[in-house]
């Protein structure tokens, strides 16, 4: 399958099977990404110059708004439902949106939520203006699978041989690791290796050599061939498109979702990764990254002004009521922030006693504001109706 060599080499690696005995096979080292932007045809730069005015456009919106951080949390969820749905683990949006943090209701939803610690510590990193290093990496993957049953093997490099898919058609009784569609780079020195010198190649300044669309495609595509941790690689390679986008400027407030988009064309999108290592074909990959960035652009901007008119609408119900209390427009705010929230969260951002902020949650309730979400096991959650008709219009 291996026909571009420049792409990469192929090594020999072996072990024992428990149940099949000893197997010998075939492991991919990708080669170090260039200093130069791949020969690209027509199509492709096209498709790239779409999603940067996408996302620049996308990035003026944000600039615009009052606060554009209210938006990073509900965008979040979304980006956490979908991008866990890729690998398998699934809840319904709407119950994700509601979730409560310290007391999810399934093993799932903790998965899933562990994806949105993991993303603020990383955004936080980068808005300091930190390099990207391999401890970073590292911690962000040890907190996306921490309670999981893999949290022993995590928040390291893999110390074993991993592989992805299975080959359409592979003899049952081929061994896990012969009919697998990809075999990624063997642990040790090699790994370690590929994956600092792509950390130092996204904290390198290709301004004027390589677009920051590309830039971003190639770094996604470098990661997920090094396939680097015992699990948790397509999540966290996606989540790196927002950062690696965040550091080269294209992007001032993460508020891109992109993996709703690729979870619904997941063959096409593994194809085209796999297509780079086999053929070296940069063309198909990086014009189908592109539509993917393009599309979660405008589809983010989209939801993004429909959310700053459902705070605005919010706002004017309650200056419109009878309720004249000064932190109300605060919990509409919240309540844009927040897809879900406890009176506890509302006393924490009003700073008033807990009575007063259950009683104002109670008003709120009573004008059509707010509605009762669930009951977790330490408290009610709330949340705005109209906050999450717009979250799951495109869900």
């Amino acid at each position: 399958m291996f026909r571009n060599p420049t792409m990469g080499q192929l090594v020999e690696i072996s072990g024992f099977d428990p149940f099949r005995g000893p197997w010998e096979h075939t492991a991919f080292i990708p080669t170090p990404l260039p200093e130069a932007e791949p020969v690209l045809d027509g199509t492709t730069h096209r498709a790239v110059a779409a999603a940067g005015r996408a996302l620049a456009s996308l990035d003026a919106t944000a600039r615009r708004l009052p606060n554009p951080y209210l938006l990073r949390m509900p965008s979040l969820r979304r980006e956490a439902q979908a991008t866990s749905a890729l690998e398998g683990t699934y809840a319904p949006l709407a119950e994700v949106l509601t979730a409560d943090d310290e007391f999810p209701a399934t093993a799932e939803m903790a998965e899933i939520l562990n994806y949105v610690a993991m993303a603020s510590i990383g955004f936080d990193w980068v808005q300091q203006e930190r390099p990207l290093t391999l401890g970073l990496l590292e911690d962000l993957q040890g907190r996306l699978m921490r309670g999981t049953p893999l949290e022993s093997e995590s928040g390291r490099l893999r110390t074993g041989q991993v592989v992805i898919g299975r080959r359409e058609g592979a003899d049952r009784d081929l061994t896990p690791i012969e009919a697998a569609r990809f075999v990624p780079v063997p642990p040790g020195d090699q790994l370690r290796a590929g994956v600092e010198t792509l950390l130092d190649w996204i904290g390198t300044d290709h301004t004027d050599r390589i677009d920051p669309v590309v830039v971003a495609g190639m770094a996604h595509y470098q990661f997920e061939t090094l396939h680097p941790f015992r699990d948790g690689n397509g999540r966290l390679g996606r989540y790196l498109i927002v950062l690696t986008l965040l550091r080269t400027g294209l992007l001032s407030e993460p508020t891109l979702t992109v993996s709703s988009w690729f979870e619904a064309r997941r063959s096409d999108y593994y194809d085209a990764l796999l297509g780079v290592s086999t053929d070296g074909d940069w063309d198909t990959f990086l014009t189908f990254f592109a539509h993917g960035l393009a599309e979660a652009a405008s589809t983010t901007q989209r939801q993004m002004l429909a959310l700053v008119g459902v705070q605005d609408e919010l706002r004017e119900q309650v200056r419109g009521s009878r309720l004249r209390s000064a932190h109300a427009l605060s919990v509409v705010d919240l309540a844009v922030a927040h897809p879900s929230f406890t009176v506890r969260s509302v006393e924490r951002e009003t700073g008033v006693s807990y009575g007063r902020a259950n009683s104002l949650v109670s008003q709120l309730v009573d004008l059509g504001v707010l509605a009762e979400v669930g009951r977790g096991p330490a408290a009610r959650r709330f949340a705005a109706p109209e906050v999450l008709r717009v979250l799951l219009a495109s869900a």
